[in-house]
């Protein structure tokens, strides 16, 4: 009986040890990789069946040379992919995989300095060594009420910017112009001359010449020590170029995250907008505005709102907006005024007539001025704005000699002025403008106005201390 019982023991406990070592083995053995097949290839839209990947999430497709793409939507059973390069090489049936921690960014110091595409590739020569820290490419919604507020400005190192349109730590500022006015320039110096901890700038299908050209002659040795430039030009799928702005938003908040103050700088709004409508047109959406489709107008909030204030570090953001035509009623600018907390429009007939930095200060506003300026600056601002509107209302009379001196005193004010105010809003390539000599020339040339207000004869004024204007007569 005693062999019989102890036999029986040992059957049950190695029944036991075997059910051990298959529940161990369960969660040793990495789950089976999932295999889908390539269906179909129309354009920039493929189809790929036997995959559940989410949207998002990235996949490669084997071939002589392996090609990533990225899910964009589904269709049925179907997944609908986007290649992030060249379709060339791919078959009918090629196997595709999906792809571990593509949703990843990974972070660190060893950014400073480098130039990298919208997948984190280095485009400088250099080798980028892997960081110890990721964070979601795609990023979180920040929480209303855990955001800073806006009590301090940024010194950005241009004398109009900082004078008359003073940029707040933490505000989303968009610099709208058409093609050739200068505002890659002007992004050039902003990234030399600001006060800044960290400069991060997203350039984003522009042409390959002028990726080069930026780093090398805008930005400089010593601009680049502080930045990280993530490029992908026009050459580059819609995927990458729309990766390079979550990219460099992503790598911006790493250093807020670190209690830094950062200048996120995007060269492109418009050009990533019109990656996400190639993006979206492939998916199957609409076009709604001009071509755009549904999901432009609800990606571009999505990254624009996460910049801002955090803690103990802060992300100012410029977003350029190419004007195409100098139309600012463009769906993406009119939608972009909406969403960022002011705007700089550079002028056309200001960059053809020699003036840079183009800034037309009478078209431009910066909302959050008045929360970070003094009311002394916010009065000289309103004066040099009033005698500046004036004179370009009437430019076209003066120019053409029709307008007879004395007609109208405050005309005859912003004739005399406007030298000082042209030399107020231009500046030198090299030159820097800090935050207190740029309201030293403030003062000067709204107390030179002031001057010569009190020379006026008395009369109705307008609230400005200048008589009231009437029509200017014609000779």
């Amino acid at each position: 009986m005693m062999t019989d019982a102890a036999s029986l023991r040992r059957a049950q406990f190695g029944r036991f040890s075997r059910r051990l070592d298959g529940v161990a083995a369960k969660l040793t053995t990495p789950p089976p990789v999932e295999t889908g097949q390539l269906v179909h290839l129309s354009g920039l839209r493929l189809e790929v069946a036997g995959l559940r990947s989410p949207i998002g999430s990235r996949c490669r497709i084997e071939a002589k040379v392996p090609v990533d793409a990225e899910v964009i939507g589904f269709q049925g059973d179907r997944l609908v992919l986007m290649c992030e390069g060249g379709a060339e090489g791919l078959r009918p049936g090629a196997p595709v995989h999906p792809l571990q921690g593509s949703d990843r960014v990974p972070v660190g110091n060893e950014l400073l300095g480098r130039v990298i595409d919208g997948a984190g590739r280095p485009l400088d020569g250099l080798t980028v060594s892997p960081g110890a820290v990721s964070v979601p490419l795609r990023g979180e919604p920040l929480n209303p009420m855990s955001r800073g507020a806006l009590t301090e400005p940024l010194d950005v190192g241009i004398r109009a910017i900082n004078s008359l349109l003073t940029v707040a730590r933490g505000q989303r500022l968009g610099l709208f112009a058409g093609s050739g006015v200068g505002k890659s320039t002007l992004l050039g110096m902003m990234t030399r001359f600001t006060e800044a901890d960290v400069v991060v700038v997203g350039l984003v299908g522009e042409r390959g010449r002028e990726v080069r050209e930026f780093v090398e002659d805008s930005l400089g040795p010593e601009g680049l020590k502080k930045a990280v430039v993530v490029a992908t030009p026009a050459d580059t799928s819609p995927l990458m170029r729309v990766a390079g702005c979550w990219r460099a938003t992503a790598i911006a908040e790493y250093f807020r995250a670190q209690g830094l103050n950062v200048l996120l700088l995007v060269d492109s709004l418009t050009r990533f907008a019109q990656a996400q409508r190639e993006i979206g047109l492939a998916a199957g959406e609409p076009p709604v505005s001009r071509g755009y489709t549904p999901s432009v107008f609800s990606v571009m909030p999505n990254l624009i709102e996460r910049a801002g204030n955090l803690g103990r570090g802060s992300i100012t953001a410029i977003y350029t907006v190419l004007t195409e035509g100098d139309d600012l009623q463009d769906p993406i600018a009119d939608s972009a005024r909406a969403i960022l907390d002011g705007h700089v429009v550079l002028s056309r007939q200001m960059a053809d007539s020699g003036l840079f930095p183009a800034i037309d200060i009478e078209a431009s506003i910066s909302r959050a001025m008045l929360q970070v300026t003094e009311p002394a600056q916010g009065d000289q601002v309103r004066r040099v704005r009033d005698i500046y509107a004036t004179y370009q209302a009437n430019r076209d009379l003066i120019a053409m000699g029709a307008y007879r001196a004395g007609t109208d005193p405050k005309i005859d004010l912003a004739i005399r002025h406007r030298d000082a105010i042209a030399k107020l809003i231009e500046q030198p390539l090299d030159e820097s403008a800090d935050f207190a000599t740029s309201l030293t020339a403030l003062a000067g040339v709204a107390g030179a106005m002031e001057q010569d207000m009190a020379q006026l004869p008395p009369g109705d004024t307008n609230g400005q201390g200048l008589p009231v204007s009437q029509a200017p007569a014609v000779r």
